[in-house]
């Protein structure tokens, strides 16, 4: 059995890898933006803070995601399974990693592929 001391320094300890789901809105001249994004940049970020705002007030993520999001996750309702550290684009990394396990993320996350709405799964 391992001392309490240790049991704690476990607990603390960060995970090598997490899980999340995401939704994207991407926007006109965003990278890898497929040809059918017509959106302005400023339309996108309206649109995801309205989809953030649906996700913090409960509804289901992964109808969210199949019904709003631009990513190629969108048909697993946003999950993207696990990763590491070093993966993600920074931003989306530092948003995701402080998240808690089926914690929202508070403020939409920008990348270059659009506005990003995270989701901790793991």
């Amino acid at each position: 059995m391992k001392p309490l001391a240790e049991l704690l320094e476990d607990e603390n300890k960060e995970p090598e890898e997490i899980a999340a789901s995401h939704i994207l809105i991407a926007y006109k001249g965003a990278e890898r933006a497929g040809a059918n994004v017509t959106r302005s940049k400023e339309e996108a970020r309206k649109l995801a803070e309205k989809v953030l705002k649906m996700a913090k007030e409960g509804k289901d993520f992964a109808e969210l995601a199949r019904k709003y999001s631009d990513g190629p996750s969108k048909s697993k309702g946003g999950d993207l399974g696990t990763f590491k550290k070093g993966v993600m684009h920074k931003n989306f990394e530092k948003a995701a990693w402080k998240l808690k396990v089926n914690e929202i993320c508070d403020s939409i996350v920008e990348t270059p592929f659009g506005f990003h709405i995270i989701k901790r799964t793991k």
